[in-house]
C-alpha cells in the first residue's frame, strides 16, 4: 500500500479495516485535490476557477435507502418509526463488501472535526474513493491545523464508494443504493450514490443521536450574533429563506445549516456552507454568489455555458444545484463558529395557504408545538403532480437526520428556551393576500423590517392581539410596516374564503400532531389549535 500526505503515524485506514494496492492521499489540501479530481476527470474548471462535478443518477439523498444497524445500543434510543433498521449481520457482510470493493482502488482520506465546541467536538476521518469528494467534505467540516493531524484519532469513519453497488439479497437493502449507519461502532458506509451532501448528513444524523443524552440540544439552523453579541437562531425547511435572512451584513454569521446548543451557547458542527444555488443571483445574494467564483469552492450539478460560465438558471440536472465551500469565503463569518446564549429564535415557514401572519411571539409550549409540528407548504410546480399548495410536516425542521424520537429534541428546545428566557418567534416567508396563485410573496423588506424588530427587542413591547385559531400573540402595528400586512384576514378580499382556508390549514395542523399527543404534557397540548377552538 502506497500512500502519502501528512497522517497520525499509529492511525492509518489499516484501523478501520481497509487495505488497497492503490494509493492513499493522506489530508491533500485544495491544490492537490483539484489536480487528482481533473486528471481523473471527475471534474471541469468553471472560468472562474471553481471545481464542478456531476452525480449523476442521484442529484439529491436517498433518505429510503438510509438504515441504522439495531442492536442493543440503539434498540431504544433510536426513532424506529423514522429509520430503516439494518441487522448486524447484514451490515457485517456489507462493511466485507466494501473492504473488498476498496482493496484495488486509491482513496482520498481527510481527518476533519464535526462541531466547534471542543467539548463536543467529534473527530471524523472520512474516506472517499473521488478527490472532489474529498474536496467537499474538507470544505464542509472543520479543518484541524498540521500540527493537530499528526495526533489525529478519529472516533468516527466515514467510507464512500460510489461506485459499489449494494445487493438487496446479501444486504437487506432497497436498492444498490446504501447509506448504513452502526452508531456503536460510529462507522457510515455510503455506496450507490455519488450525491455529496449524504457525507455531511451522515455526520448530522450522528451528532443528533450523541448529544441529547449530554443535554446539548443539536438543531437544523442556521445562526447567526449581533455587535453586542445577541444570537439568533433560524429554524427553517427548504425555501423558507432560513440562508438567506441569517446572512445578514450587520450581524455575523455562526453557521448556516446545523448547530449544537450547550451549556456554553451556540456553536456551528460545520467549516462550511452547502448553499443552493439554482436561480442564485449577485444582486439578491451578493455573499454567496461571489464564492461560486473562487478556487477551492465546489460546484455540484450546475450547468455550465461554453465559455465555463456557472448557469444559475439552468435546471436541467436537477433544481437542487449546490455550491460548498468553506466557512471563511464569507466576509462576515464567525473565526471561532462559537457563540453564546441565544437571545431569540426564530422558526420560518412558507405558508402557500395564505393564513399566517408575518410574524407571531410564541410561548414555549407553542414553541415546542411548532418545532414538532416543523410546518411549510409546497407550491404548484415544485414536485411532480403538486397542483395546488400541500402541507409539508418534517418534525423538528429535520425529520429525516432525526434519529432520536422528535419529542426528546422538543423537550430539549423547551428546557433551553426556559432556562435562558429566550424569545421565539413564527415568519411567514409564504404568501399574503390569499392562497399561492391568487395572493402575492411575502414582500423580503416587510420580513426583514419585523426581524429587525425582533431583533433589536422592540417587537417585544408592541402591542399585540391573540390569533383566532393558532392562539400566538400577533403584533398590532410596527413602525415602517402597513399594518393590514400584519393581520393576514384583512389582506383577502374573501374574508369568507380565508376562514375555510383557516380552517383547513388548522386541520392539517391538529392530524399531524396526533402522532406526537401521547409525548406531550397537557400545556403542549392546550398550544393545539384544535383545543383552542374547541374552547371557544
Amino acid at each position: 500500500m502506497q500512500e502519502t500526505g501528512l497522517r497520525n503515524p499509529g492511525n492509518g485506514i489499516e484501523t478501520s479495516g481497509l487495505n488497497t494496492t492503490g494509493t492513499v492521499f493522506y489530508n491533500l489540501g485544495s491544490n492537490r485535490l483539484y489536480e487528482e479530481a481533473l486528471a481523473r476527470r471527475e471534474a471541469r474548471l468553471s472560468t472562474h476557477g471553481a471545481l464542478v462535478a456531476e452525480t449523476g443518477q442521484h442529484t439529491g439523498r436517498s433518505p429510503k435507502d438510509k438504515f441504522i444497524v439495531r442492536d442493543a445500543d440503539t434498540e431504544e434510543s433510536v426513532w424506529w418509526e423514522n429509520n430503516g433498521a439494518m441487522e448486524r449481520a447484514r451490515f457485517e457482510a456489507l462493511y466485507e463488501d466494501f473492504r473488498r470493493h476498496a482493496a484495488d482502488r486509491d482513496l482520498f482520506v481527510q481527518d476533519l472535526v464535526a462541531g466547534a465546541d471542543p467539548e463536543n467536538a467529534l473527530p471524523t476521518r472520512v474516506v472517499t474513493e473521488y478527490a472532489w469528494h474529498s474536496l467537499f467534505i474538507r470544505n464542509l467540516l472543520i479543518r484541524p491545523s498540521r500540527a493537530a493531524l499528526s495526533g489525529f484519532v478519529p472516533k468516527m469513519t466515514v467510507i464512500d464508494l460510489p461506485s459499489f453497488r449494494a445487493d438487496p439479497a446479501r444486504h437487506g437493502t432497497r436498492s444498490e443504493t446504501v447509506i448504513a449507519m452502526d452508531l456503536s461502532r460510529m462507522i457510515v458506509l455510503i455506496g450507490g450514490t455519488a450525491y455529496a451532501g449524504e457525507m455531511k448528513k451522515s455526520v448530522f444524523t450522528a451528532l443528533n443521536h450523541i448529544l441529547p443524552a449530554r443535554g446539548v440540544m443539536p438543531m437544523h439552523c442556521s445562526a447567526n450574533a449581533g455587535r453586542e453579541g445577541d444570537v439568533a437562531v433560524f429554524f427553517g425547511l427548504s425555501g423558507t429563506g432560513k440562508t438567506t435572512l441569517s446572512a445578514d451584513a450587520a450581524r455575523t454569521l455562526i453557521g448556516d445549516d446545523e448547530h449544537g446548543w450547550g451549556p456554553e451557547g451556540v456553536f456551528n458542527f460545520e467549516g462550511g456552507c452547502y448553499a443552493k444555488t439554482i436561480r442564485l443571483s449577485q444582486e439578491a445574494e451578493p455573499e454567496i454568489f461571489s464564492t461560486t467564483r473562487r478556487f477551492g469552492t465546489v460546484l455540484e450539478n450546475v450547468a455550465l455555458d461554453e465559455e465555463g460560465v456557472p448557469d444559475f438558471d439552468d435546471a436541467s440536472l436537477t433544481e437542487n444545484t449546490r455550491c460548498a465551500y468553506p466557512l471563511d469565503f464569507i466576509p462576515n463569518a464567525s473565526a471561532t463558529g462559537r457563540a453564546g446564549q441565544p437571545r431569540n429564535i426564530i422558526m420560518l415557514t412558507a405558508d402557500a395557504f395564505g393564513v399566517m401572519p408575518p410574524i407571531a411571539k410564541l410561548t414555549p409550549a407553542q414553541a415546542m408545538y411548532h418545532f414538532l409540528s416543523g410546518y411549510t407548504a409546497k407550491v404548484a410546480g415544485t414536485e411532480r403532480d403538486v397542483k395546488e399548495p400541500e402541507a409539508t410536516f418534517s418534525t423538528c425542521f429535520g425529520a429525516p437526520f432525526m434519529p432520536r424520537h422528535p419529542s426528546v429534541y422538543g423537550n430539549l428546545l423547551r428546557d433551553l428556551i426556559a432556562r435562558h428566557g429566550v424569545d421565539c418567534w413564527l415568519v411567514n416567508t409564504g404568501w399574503t393576500g390569499g392562497a399561492y396563485g391568487t395572493g402575492t410573496r411575502m414582500p423580503i423588506k416587510v420580513t426583514r423590517r419585523l426581524l429587525a424588530a425582533a431583533l433589536d427587542g422592540s417587537l417585544g413591547a408592541a402591542e399585540m392581539r391573540t390569533d383566532p385559531h393558532f392562539g400566538f400573540a400577533v403584533p398590532v402595528a410596527v413602525p415602517g410596516v402597513d399594518s393590514t400586512i400584519l393581520d393576514p384576514r384583512a389582506t383577502w378580499a374573501d374574508k369568507a374564503a380565508y376562514d375555510t382556508q383557516a380552517s383547513r390549514l388548522v386541520g392539517m395542523f391538529v392530524e399531524n400532531f396526533g402522532k406526537f399527543e401521547a409525548h406531550v404534557d397537557a400545556e403542549v397540548l392546550r398550544a393545539s389549535p384544535l383545543i383552542r377552538e374547541a374552547a371557544e
